[in-house]
């Protein structure tokens, strides 16, 4: 095992077989009978509960953690069902820790909340092992409805509009559905290949068709689509990585976090992914800490986060960057990259600049450090690509380089509207894309029944 761990270069077999396993293994162990008792023992079921107001799904988490403590799985999932149809991966890679659990009574008085993502897994596990349905589709309303994306957002949209009777048609880019889901959490927070088990879940209340391999600005263009569909969703996502802007950024060893993390994750063999010796990860997000994490999970011997302001400001919850901590990262402040150092076009280095605040702007102090590396990911942000919405017809209004929409999910065109991580304003949280593609899914079941 050693003798692969310490090999230069960006290699894979660093581990060995068993050791990839147990370090990729679930991140959070379901809870059994016994324990999801005990833990919805503690809630004390407050009538104003703080905790449902920070759900953006809004889920009446009293009520579905009361139905666990009677002894009603399967009813305490249709609470959730009911307003978060993705609620089995939210429950495991939602941020509780600063949405729910942040606010429960008991992390407010004791330090330790209700454990509302666990419980909320127990009771969607349940159901889905079951293969209990609690939705019908509606009698067909002979509208069609073209959802873009097959993520969060229009997976959600997708079995909302089913469920009102509508045809939908699902235009998937990837082979695989699931978006983020898929292909953009770290692999020991969804084990056992549950996002696809979940596509499968929601697409089994009938209605609703799948085609992969369809990107939109490719396969076909928006106006085509507003000219076959009564309506259309679009859920495209975030496909853009911002770029680091520092000299060398393109030798052999720097690469996008996002893409590591995605190859990762359809991997069935994890030996077989190379990773350096020493890694740098920029960036301050989710994506920083699941790429790092997951580097010294496949044998990498040094791993380094580097973020350009304080630890208050970075993206990533408490709960993560201590995760990070504990699997050996670390995790450095006011620095920002200035160059990859490269011999032979492989990276050797990274030079980077100490930061500091000089008024309300972050600027750079001109003193430098330079840590060896011989692999960097960029996770300092993804961008809407908005190429994709042109080719025919009128353009969609942007705002901040993503799409503008109003109060319900409309674009500034007619029979078109958006949700998720594409949109103006979004929060790159899975829970808020399904609020969005399902309220968006309302509107539309609205504007369609007239």
């Amino acid at each position: 095992m050693a003798e692969g761990l310490f090999k230069e270069g960006i290699v894979g077999g660093r581990l060995g077989t068993a050791q990839y396993a147990e370090n990729f293994s679930d991140l959070h162990p379901p809870l059994d009978n016994h324990e999801a008792l005990v833990e919805a023992d503690r809630c004390y079921f407050c009538y104003d509960a703080p905790c449902m107001q920070a759900c953006p799904t809004s889920i009446d988490i009293p009520m579905f953690i009361r139905q666990i403590a009677t002894g009603n799985p399967l009813g305490s999932a249709k609470t959730i069902f009911d307003q978060n149809i993705l609620g089995g991966m939210c429950a495991r890679v939602c941020p509780t820790e600063t949405l729910c659990e942040e606010v429960c009574v008991r992390e407010v008085a004791e330090g330790k909340p209700v454990q509302i993502g666990r419980l909320q897994r127990y009771a969607t596990d349940v159901a889905m092992e079951e293969g209990k349905q609690f939705y019908s589709r509606a009698a067909s309303t002979g509208k069609k409805v073209a959802v873009v994306g097959a993520g969060p957002a229009g997976l959600a949209a997708a079995h909302r509009l089913a469920r009102h009777g509508h045809d939908v048609t699902i235009l998937e880019a990837r082979p695989k559905s699931g978006g983020l889901n898929e292909y953009g959490i770290a692999a020991y927070k969804s084990t056992d290949d549950f996002a696809q088990a979940e596509v499968d879940y929601v697409t089994a209340i009938g209605g609703i068709k799948t085609e992969n391999g369809k990107a939109l600005g490719r396969d076909y263009h928006l106006a085509d689509l507003t000219a076959s569909y009564d309506a259309v969703f679009l859920g495209l996502g975030l496909a853009g990585v911002n770029a680091l802007r520092a000299e060398g950024e393109d030798a052999d060893g720097v690469a996008n976090a996002v893409d590591f993390i995605s190859t990762l994750r359809q991997a069935s063999d994890l030996s077989s992914l190379p990773v350096g010796r020493r890694v740098v990860v920029i960036g301050g997000g989710m994506t920083a800490i699941d790429a790092a994490v997951q580097s010294k999970l496949l044998g990498a011997e040094e791993v380094t986060i580097c973020y350009r302001r304080g630890q208050e400001h970075m993206n990533a919850s408490v709960f993560e960057q201590d995760l990070a901590a504990a699997n050996g990262v670390v995790i450095r402040h006011w620095l920002q990259p200035k160059a990859v150092v490269a011999e032979g076009g492989k990276v050797t280095a990274i030079e980077l600049e100490y930061t500091a605040m000089k008024g309300d702007k972050l600027a750079g102090t001109g003193e430098t450090v330079r840590l060896a590396a011989d692999q960097v990911f960029k996770a300092i942000g993804q961008s809407f690509e908005a190429s994709a919405l042109n080719g025919s017809g009128p353009s969609v209004a942007m705002e901040g380089g993503r799409i503008k929409v109003d109060g319900e999910g409309r674009t500034s065109l007619a029979k078109v509207w958006a949700g998720g991580d594409c949109i103006a304003g979004g929060d790159d949280l899975t829970v808020s894309a399904v609020a969005q593609g399902r309220d968006a899914a309302e509107s539309i079941n609205r504007a369609l029944i007239g």
